[in-house]
């Protein structure tokens, strides 16, 4: 009979996640994630990416750190204001975190990154531009591609499968007209005042992320959001709004 010692299980460090049914944790310790963004929401999806543990991880931002980001973003500090760029910093902080996590940070645009190879990818984007172009590449090599948005108090998750509605199916004329506004400081593109932000909002919509990530890397994507879900932090709130597949959608095309 085998000898089975008291604590044996805390000797794992993933022995809780284990327990849930569906969990494959060598299926995520083996994926490759990119998140674009590393700004409020990319700072919680690292992190709760990194926590579940997902080894393989890269980090794509092109802006540096503002004072207003340090009372949402915990891997920043004060010393990192003007002097660090997001990926790197969320990068070297996170990867404290976990002893064999590998984050690979980029300076610079999602549009100019190569996304072929990845096994998903988390938006947590901060304009309608980005999030479109990636919303269309990730279609276009069938990945999985999860995203997240907040204003205020508010917050959303979509997740976006092959043969389920994407980013652009479910986009209106508002957002064509705002689509190359960007709500930051730095850059090169035209800037609208920023946007309220609450840090409690963010860390459930980067929770929702990382979870329906987990699913579909586990091999479970039938458990996973099948249409919009809207989170309202001031009423306690979450609803989903069904979304469709548009015809006219050319993310769609290839899809029969």
């Amino acid at each position: 009979m085998d000898t089975v010692s008291a604590g044996f299980e805390d000797k794992d460090r993933y022995d809780r996640q284990r327990r849930i049914t569906w969990v494959d944790q060598d299926a995520i310790r083996s994926s490759n994630v990119l998140v674009a963004g590393a700004g409020a929401l990319g700072n919680e999806v690292v992190k709760n990416l990194v926590l579940a543990g997902f080894k393989r991880i890269t980090v794509v931002d092109m802006d540096d750190i503002v004072l207003s980001n340090l009372n949402r973003c915990m891997f920043f500090t004060d010393s990192d204001v003007k002097k660090g760029m997001k990926s790197e910093i969320v990068a070297e902080r996170a990867s404290l975190l976990a002893p064999d996590v590998e984050i690979v940070p980029i300076v610079g645009r999602i549009q100019d990154v190569d996304i072929e190879g990845f096994d998903i990818a988390l938006g947590c984007l901060d304009n309608i531009l980005a999030r479109m172009d990636l919303n269309a590449t990730t279609c276009y090599y069938g990945i999985p591609y999860i995203d997240g948005a907040t204003d205020g108090m508010r917050g959303k998750v979509h997740v976006i499968l092959p043969g389920r509605p994407c980013l652009q199916c479910v986009s209106n004329r508002t957002h064509v007209k705002t689509m190359e506004t960007r709500h930051t400081c730095t850059g090169n593109s035209s800037f609208t005042p920023h946007l309220a932000s609450d840090v409690t909002t963010t860390a459930i919509v980067a929770a929702m992320q990382v979870r329906e990530t987990m699913k579909i890397i586990s091999g479970h994507p039938e458990l996973c959001i099948t249409n919009v879900t809207y989170y309202d932090g001031t009423l306690c709130d979450m609803f989903t709004v069904e979304a469709d597949i548009d015809p006219t959608c050319p993310n769609h095309g290839r899809e029969s």
